[in-house]
């Protein structure tokens, strides 16, 4: 068993590494053949070195893009390292790393101008990139670390800052473009967060019915696909065939609904299963380790 753990966890790694270079690649592309052909500025800590940049291009000493997403997440890094994990903190510096590295070695390659196809083309690569590395348990940099920092100290996210910071790069789009590359710029943001929930399913939380006579079997099975608390109520009756009938409720995320499947398959193939998309938590939910 130990030995099948350390294979698991070596293809886990080689897995997390894999994508973080994917990730750099879909960033370069996103970045080098719409972003800076369009004039539009991404959000968060890249769009903030892309501003740096824009600023010093006519000084004696310009600062590239490449360099400064790397640089600018340095003391990021430094606060995931002793408030996150070490094996979080690793990833995060592969995939920031490929990003920049990949940044200054593809080469630009200008296949339109027009700023509402850049920011939306753009934006639907980086999102996709950005949530394909969330969705496989490593983090992109920037905003990200500082999120998880204060959820796991406070237990409360920095939607405020996020927006407060993306308002900031989009304003400074205006200022250096011109007012609607702004709003180019924020059409960009909301296709990235678009797509990006669309490939990162671990946040979209789904409400589980189940209706089974074996409800033993079930409970077990399931809490050992998924580690999520279960809710129990005995005495329910089938309508037609008055049957004794048990009701388990419990919340998964969409990237767990396979394993949810397959539970439900392995424990009992008959039982009622009804699901209930986007729901609202308040309290506990175990959310996964990063």
């Amino acid at each position: 068993m130990d030995e099948l753990q350390k294979l698991w966890k070596r293809h886990v790694y080689v897995m997390r590494a894999s994508t973080a270079f994917i990730y750099g690649i879909l960033v370069s592309i996103a970045m080098n053949f719409f972003w800076t052909p369009g004039h539009i500025y991404s959000s968060g800590i890249t769009g903030l070195a892309q501003l740096i940049t824009t600023l010093t291009k006519h000084t004696p000493f310009p600062l590239s893009t490449a360099l400064l997403l790397f640089v600018l997440n340095m003391p990021l890094f430094v606060l995931a390292w002793f408030q996150i994990g070490h094996r979080f903190t690793i990833f995060t510096v592969i995939a920031v790393f490929a990003s920049s590295f990949m940044i200054k070695m593809l080469t630009p390659l200008t296949l339109t101008t027009d700023p509402i196809i850049c920011a939306i083309f753009g934006a639907a690569i980086n999102g996709f990139g950005t949530g394909l590395a969330l969705k496989n348990g490593i983090s992109t940099g920037g905003l990200d670390i500082l999120g998880l920092t204060i959820r796991k100290r406070t237990g409360k996210s920095i939607g405020t800052i996020n927006i407060i910071f993306n308002f900031f790069i989009v304003t400074a789009a205006g200022i250096v473009y011109g007012w609607p590359y702004a709003f180019y710029s924020a059409l960009g943001l909301l296709v990235n967060a678009k797509v990006m929930d669309m490939v990162y399913t671990r946040q979209q939380k789904m409400q589980v019915m189940i209706v089974t006579t074996k409800p033993k079997s079930v409970i077990d099975c399931v809490q050992n696909h998924i580690n999520h608390g279960i809710t129990i109520i005995h005495g329910a009756e089938g309508a037609y065939m008055h049957v004794e009938k048990t009701v388990l409720f419990t919340v998964i995320s969409r990237y767990e609904l396979p394993e949810l499947r397959q539970a439900m398959r392995e424990s009992d193939p008959k039982a009622f299963v009804s699901i209930a998309d986007n729901v609202h938590i308040m309290g506990h939910f175990e959310e996964p380790s990063v």
